[in-house]
C-alpha cells in the first residue's frame, strides 16, 4: 500500500494505491472518496478529498505518508461512512533486505541477470541490470507496492521477456545522501537480517564511514 500527498498539485487530497493501474481503470465516487478498480474489478486505490475535515492535513508530509494504525482507522471510518464495503489494512514492509540466492545471465541480454532473492518468508525472481550483482550478496529490495524517493512505483513486470518481481536497489535509487556516483547495487553487511525493513539513516551512516560499498 502506497499512501501519498501532492500538496502543490492536489491540495487537501490523500491518495492510497493498493495495486497497479494498467490504464483501464473505473472510478466510483461517494461523498469525498473516489474508489478505483482495475479492468478485472479489483480495488486498486482510493482518493480522499477534503482531508482536513477529518485529519490534520498540515502535519502530513508532502509526498509519501507512512501508514500508522491511527491513520488507517481514520481512513476506514471515512470509507464506511461513504458507503463502501472495503477495508484498508497495514501490510508488511515493501523495502527490505534480501539475500541473492542465485544469479544467472539473462537469456536475451548481454548485461541483465536473472536472480532469485530471499526476502525472509518468500523468494522472488528479480531481473537486475547492475554490473556488480552476484550470488551471495545481501541487498536492499523494493518489492511491488514500493514508492521510491524519485516517485517511481514498483510493480511486477518483465524485462526482455523474463518476469521480475521487484527491484534490487542502488544507494542512489534509495536517495541516500552518501550514495556513490558510479553504477551498481548497494551490498549491505552480512549482519543485516533478511526480511527486515530497510533503515535509511543507519545505512547511510555506514555508507559515509565506508562500511558499505558496491562490492
Amino acid at each position: 500500500m502506497i499512501i501519498s500527498t501532492n500538496k502543490e498539485s492536489y491540495p487537501d487530497t490523500l491518495i492510497v494505491i493498493l495495486g497497479q493501474d494498467k490504464g483501464r481503470s473505473s472510478f466510483e465516487e461517494k461523498e469525498n472518496i473516489t474508489r478505483v478498480k482495475d479492468e478485472d474489478g479489483k480495488v486498486i486505490g482510493f482518493n480522499f478529498f477534503n482531508v482536513s475535515d477529518f485529519l490534520d492535513y498540515e502535519k502530513l508530509p508532502n509526498g509519501q505518508v507512512t501508514p500508522t494504525q491511527e491513520l488507517i482507522d481514520s481512513l476506514n471510518k471515512q470509507i464506511e461512512k461513504a458507503g463502501f464495503d472495503d477495508k484498508l489494512e497495514i501490510g508488511k514492509p515493501t523495502l527490505v533486505y534480501g539475500y541473492v540466492e542465485t544469479c544467472e545471465p539473462h537469456p536475451d541480454s548481454d548485461h541483465l541477470h536473472v536472480t532469485t532473492v530471499n526476502v525472509g518468508d518468500e523468494t522472488h525472481q528479480i531481473v537486475c541490470g547492475a554490473p556488480n550483482i552476484a550470488q551471495g550478496q545481501k541487498v536492499v529490495v523494493a518489492l511491488p507496492g514500493t514508492l521510491m524517493p524519485n516517485g517511481q512505483q514498483i510493480w511486477p513486470g518483465e524485462l526482455r521477456g523474463v518476469d521480475s518481481y521487484g527491484m534490487i536497489c542502488s544507494a542512489r535509487e534509495l536517495g541516500l545522501p552518501h550514495a556513490p556516483q558510479k553504477r551498481g547495487i548497494m551490498v549491505v553487511p552480512d549482519s543485516f537480517q533478511v526480511g527486515d525493513e530497510f533503515e535509511p539513516t543507519k545505512t547511510d551512516e555506514l555508507l559515509a564511514s565506508g562500511d558499505i560499498t558496491l562490492d
